[in-house]
């Protein structure tokens, strides 16, 4: 980690770039607006919680990702939860009940979490979890979903419930969408997007970056077609080769170089939309933000893990409350430890060196 990194401050300045670029995006939508507006102030509001617990020698990362089932109905192509079997087309087992999730969100907004990323599987399939989500107004839900479950009622959910953004996943064009998620799933996806634009409702597009698509992904070509549909923010999202014939598809540094001068450039020249890296520089931002450094995840049976590319859990939420999840000896070891920091090829340095996280879960079992 490079010398006297503050990862609260550079956490905390990144949650408000990416509110006040909603604010901007939202300005010719009044009702959009004014929503962003007081969600900025609900931000505020969470990042001073944060900053009180940082003094108090306690960090809380802004960011949490709920995956809130493993069913789904798609096949894509080298999708990372298939493969790693946390994806299935069966109705899972004992995954958390909607009781379950309501008192996570309870408990995260308490904490001053001001994002809950709403993932799976297929998150539409939760509807129940969802709503709730919804009446939660102190944060921001992005649902990262394949939009075959968008209906009537969703629309309207989204228009009561504004701080419910769904985030539809989009591959570039036409032919790269369908090429990796399925015929006719680009259809249906604008089929969405002109809806929900015709409401006034905001949403934005998810893009999986790989070797084969990156240079349109990042075009002015395709992101002003997004744009010109009414989407309002862009996440790129790096793909992890969870399969050895995947690797060739994992960017690799002259890859993420040009999607981070894209971005800075895209940032400047086209405001009227958001634009953000996952997992990003690391590099800036003093390592691996995962394992409640920045953002941490909760599978949809319960358990607390680094990051969805890294799925191994010591602790379930079932069995404890968030804030003692964020403490959870994995979580501890991680974050003072030398993985988070080190260099690695993919996108995911948890990924990379799962074999390290594998022996700090052993070491932790004969230690108890």
């Amino acid at each position: 980690m490079e010398i006297g990194f503050d990862i609260q401050k550079y956490m905390t300045e990144g949650v408000e770039r990416v509110v006040s670029d909603a604010v901007k995006a939202t300005l010719k939508n009044p009702r959009e607006s004014a929503f962003m507006l007081g969600f900025a102030k609900a931000s505020a509001a969470a990042s001073a919680k944060r900053a009180r617990a940082e003094k108090k020698g306690e960090h809380i990362p802004p960011f949490l990702i709920a995956s809130i089932t493993s069913k789904c109905n798609l096949h894509c192509a080298g999708c990372y939860s298939r493969c790693s079997h946390a994806t299935t087309d069966a109705e899972p087992v004992a995954q958390l009940t909607d009781e379950e999730w309501f008192r996570v969100f309870d408990e995260a907004d308490d904490l001053g979490i001001s994002f809950i990323l709403l993932a799976g599987g297929e998150p539409m399939l939760r509807r129940d979890v969802i709503e709730a989500a919804g009446r939660k107004k102190n944060i921001l839900f992005p649902i990262f979903t394949n939009g075959t479950f968008m209906d009537e009622r969703y629309f309207d959910l989204f228009d009561r419930c504004r701080n419910l953004i769904p985030i539809m996943s989009i591959e570039g064009k036409k032919d790269a969408t369908d090429a990796r998620r399925g015929s006719g799933i680009y259809d249906r996806l604008i089929k969405n997007m002109d809806e929900l634009s015709r409401r006034g409702l905001i949403f934005g597009a998810s893009v999986t970056v790989t070797t084969e698509n990156i240079r349109e992904a990042a075009s002015d070509d395709f992101l002003s077609e997004l744009s010109g549909r009414g989407c309002k923010a862009v996440i790129f999202v790096e793909f992890v080769p969870v399969a050895e014939d995947g690797s060739s598809l994992a960017p690799g540094d002259e890859e993420r170089s040009y999607l981070k001068n894209e971005i800075a450039r895209l940032r400047r020249e086209r405001p009227e939309m958001v634009y953000i890296s996952f997992p990003g520089d690391e590099k800036s931002s003093g390592g691996c933000v995962a394992a409640g450094r920045g953002f941490f995840h909760i599978n949809s049976h319960g358990g607390a893990e680094p990051c969805p590319f890294s799925p191994y859990s010591d602790v379930n939420i079932r069995k404890t409350s968030v804030r003692a999840a964020l403490h959870s000896p994995l979580f501890l070891a991680l974050q003072s430890g030398d993985i988070l920091m080190d260099d690695h090829n993919g996108g995911c340095v948890l990924y990379e060196k799962r074999e390290l996280v594998e022996q700090l879960i052993a070491c932790e079992a004969c230690a108890s």
